[in-house]
């Protein structure tokens, strides 16, 4: 097939230095992310794949992807991120050309209307398009080339979430938990201005534990490996997590909540998901159960790009033959 995938960010979405205790315009980031790791496996796979980027690159895209800033006449399908490129879709719908967007959020935190969603809409979670009255997902996938995986684990357990929302995503369980439980705490992540990141480092600084701010790169994926669990107590209905998961591909247990699509990325057998305090506690006290090469095993079954990919594909045929293309 050949592919028009669009994003209004810079490749690569990730770098491989993070901003530390400094603000970015976009603290996560992960959709764009994931974006750039669907085309490389989409040209993997044999696809022509054309990779329309607002920002433009600053590094060669992967083998068998074309950069362009025009839409191309001769493609098969188009597909987005949801809220982005909206002009782009009505041109395709004009030339009655197929297309999809993918869903990366739960669109009620952003006080978006769930009727705004079409059947085009492919969402990262089964919970999150049941969340908006849709059956069409996708799980996002990583490259394990990436991360690191190690069996051996360091004395301190992590917590990686953009500082915006650092209460809704738990910051504040996770620091009492370290507080009452004497753990060692490092905490990842920036915001969107010095306001938020100066208020989590104080919050840091009173129970003792590390803040690192922004980390890409060899930081994150050792950060990730040396962990005994990384923690994700969130309070909002998840659309994915992708930190659980870059944890899984570094053989590093997860404890999150049970919002959201927590319980449907989580299993038994990779960590714990978690209703109360209670629950909590007993996680960290039993983390050491739970076996790093099971996590990797799941990681890299359940989350590689190359199925992501491969699951995508799918999805456009579907949307072509729809479409009567």
């Amino acid at each position: 097939m050949r592919l028009l995938i669009s994003s209004p960010h810079k490749y690569p979405a990730f770098s491989e230095v993070g901003s530390g205790l400094h603000p970015k315009a976009f603290p996560s980031g992960s959709g764009f992310h994931v974006h750039d790791l669907l085309v490389k496996g989409l040209a993997e796979l044999g696809h022509d794949v054309f990779y329309m980027l607002r920002e433009g690159a600053d590094q060669p895209l992967p083998a068998g992807a074309t950069l362009i800033s025009e839409l191309r006449s001769d493609v098969d399908i188009l597909h987005t991120i949801s809220g982005f490129d909206v002009d782009l879709i009505k041109e395709m719908q004009n030339r009655r050309k197929p297309w999809v967007t993918t869903c990366h959020l739960d669109r009620r935190a952003r006080g978006e209307e769930l009727s705004q969603t079409t059947d085009n809409w492919i969402f990262v979670s089964r919970t999150l398009a049941q969340l908006h009255n849709r059956d069409r997902y996708v799980l996002n996938g990583l490259d394990p080339s990436n991360y690191l995986y190690s069996e051996t684990k360091d004395d301190y357990l992590f917590y990686m979430s953009t500082m915006d929302w650092e209460m809704k995503k738990g910051l504040d369980v996770v620091l009492a938990l370290s507080r009452e439980m004497g753990f060692k705490l490092v905490i990842a992540g920036t915001g969107r201005d010095y306001e938020s990141i100066n208020r989590v480092q104080e919050m840091c600084q009173q129970i003792g534990a590390k803040y690192v701010g922004d980390v890409k790169g060899l930081e994150k994926a050792e950060l990730l490996a040396g962990a005994k669990a990384f923690l994700f107590p969130t309070k909002v209905d998840e659309a994915f997590g992708l930190g659980m998961v870059e944890a899984l591909m570094s053989g590093t247990p997860v404890i999150c909540s049970d919002r959201g699509a927590c319980p449907e990325i989580i299993s038994s057998e990779v960590g714990f998901v978690c209703k109360d305090w209670d629950d909590y506690v007993a996680a960290v006290n039993r983390v050491a159960e739970i076996s790093p090469q099971a996590c990797r095993k799941k990681a890299m079954s359940d989350y590689h790009y190359l199925r992501m990919a491969t699951d995508y594909v799918a999805e456009y045929q579907k949307e072509i033959e729809r479409n009567g293309s």
